[in-house]
Order: C-alpha cells, then structure tokens, then sequence
C-alpha cells in the first residue's frame, strides 16, 4: 500500500509586512491551514480575542510567538499602537477564538483603519462556522445572507425577524444555546413552517445537524438548550407579492429624482420587477403631471 506523503514543512519565506486576518479551526485542531501556520510562526505579533485560547493553539503546533490581547474591551486602546506599529512595517496577525476573524468578532474597525493608512491586508481563509452549516444544511446556497446574532429580548428579536422574513435567501444566524428554544419558537412564529436547520458543535466530537422545519425543530426537546455552538439555517422566504399601486408609489417618487429611464431601472432592481414596463409606466406618470 502507497504511504501517504508527509505535510509539507513550515515555509520559511519571509512573511511581509501586514496585517494577516488569519481564520482558525472552530474545534478540530487539523482544520488549521498550512499558510496560517506559516502566518503565525512568522509574525511579530499576534493578536487574539482571548490569549489563553490562542495560546492553546499555538502550543499545539510548536509555534512560539508573541501575544496581545484584542478584543472589544480592549480595542480602543490598543488600535492606535497597533496601526503605528503596522504603519513602522511590523508583521501582524489577528485571529478571533474560533473561526475567521470579524465574523461576529472584534476587529472591523482595526482592518478599516489599517487599510486606510495604507497598510496590506492579507486575508488567510480557513474554518467559519456560518459556512460550514449552510454547505451541510442542504438548503440553497445559491444566496445567502449571514444574519449574526438574533438580539436577546423575544420583541426585539421578532421585530429583527420580521425584517429578514420577505428575503429570498438562505439566511445564516448564530445563538447561544441558552437562547436556542425561545429563538426557535420567535422564528416559527415569524417564518412559518419554513425548512431550517440547527448545526451544534460544528468539526467537534459531538457534531450534530439537526433537520425539519421550524414548527418542529422549536418543540424538539433535544434543542430546548442543548451544549456547544450553534448555527440556525433557514430556508429562504418566498418573494412578496408587488400591487401595481405599490410600483406607482414608487416610480412617483424616483421620477422626483431620476429621469424616467433611471427611475425604472431604480425601482425593477429593488421590486424585481419588469423594467422595460416600469418604463412605459414611468412615461406615463410623467406625462399625467
């Protein structure tokens, strides 16, 4: 039998100066990339949402580097010395808990700001939890949107919900699993019997996908407030029907900004609706003023 060739060697190329948004394993530690490895080893400093997490990553691999705590609490503080260090041609990696970076973690404002300063950005893709349940869900994946965290509170969280609802995508949301029952019922209620799917303790020993349709999946007493991560998947929501008294409302207000071509262009893309008869519609409506 052909021995499987061994994993190639850490690079030992320079790393370029930067900030590296390096993407990390969201349980098992063998979805650690072999460039990110290569990042981390290389860097001047690496930043983490928790060092104690990150540092246990790092022990794992062999990799000593230095490490700076940088989190929400601690980001205002720390920003400007890091974008001065970046700007000096430092080498920095940052990397969330789990998973890719920036992604319902710390670290917009630091990328902005570095980008605007002019420093290299480097994305270093890898593990996001969001994707790795919608490429499971067997819900479509042709549009999608990453919704985050549903807000705590059952009226503020149906109110959010009733915003997402008419969206025809899949859409992506992450709980905790305190949350996970009440969450479920706000969104039956809300969507309907939509097909969804709950993803628990993605890449991790109990790993579990759980399928069926929100009416049921809110009743399964095995998600009343289960252990671990969790990702929702639900199913997209069917296109809402358009009056031709709501197309007028909204070609009378374009035309007050756009000519009529614009308008109909305006007003098809956010309705979907046709252009070539929002047009003749939109002639029409000029002329009658």
């Amino acid at each position: 039998m052909a021995q499987r060739p061994a994993p190639p060697a850490l690079s030992d190329a320079p790393l370029a100066p930067g900030l590296y948004v390096v993407a990390t394993p969201i349980g098992n530690l063998r979805d650690i990339t072999l460039r990110a490895l290569d990042v981390l080893a290389g860097a001047d400093l690496v930043l983490a949402e928790d060092t104690r997490v990150s540092g246990k990553l790092l022990h794992a691999f062999g990799i000593k580097a230095k490490l700076e705590r940088y989190d929400e609490h601690a980001a205002e503080r720390v920003r400007p010395r890091i974008l001065e260090a970046l700007a000096a041609g430092r080498r920095i990696a940052l990397v969330s808990d789990a998973g890719t970076p920036l992604i319902s973690d710390p670290g917009f404002r630091l990328v902005r700001e570095a980008a605007a300063q002019g420093t290299d950005v480097v994305p270093i893709p890898g593990a996001c939890a969001g994707v790795a349940a919608l490429c499971a869900a067997g819900l479509p994946t042709d549009r999608f949107l990453f919704a985050g965290f549903p807000p705590i509170k059952s009226a503020a969280r149906q109110r959010f919900l009733r915003e997402l609802a008419p969206i025809p995508a899949s859409l992506v949301f992450y709980e905790g699993v305190s949350r996970l029952g009440a969450c479920l019922k706000d969104m039956a209620g809300v969507f309907g019997p939509r097909e969804a799917v709950v993803a628990r303790e993605l890449t991790k020993l109990h790993e579990t996908i759980t399928r069926g349709t929100l009416d049921r999946l809110c009743v399964d007493p095995s998600l009343v407030a289960p252990k671990g991560e969790v990702v929702i998947v639900v199913s997209p929501g069917a296109p809402t029907a358009v009056s031709a008294a709501d197309a007028d409302t909204a070609l009378i207000e374009a035309l007050t900004r756009l000519g009529p071509a614009e308008a109909a262009g305006e007003v098809a893309a956010a309705l979907g609706l046709n252009r070539r008869e929002l047009y003749k519609r939109a002639l029409s409506l000029k002329g009658a003023r």
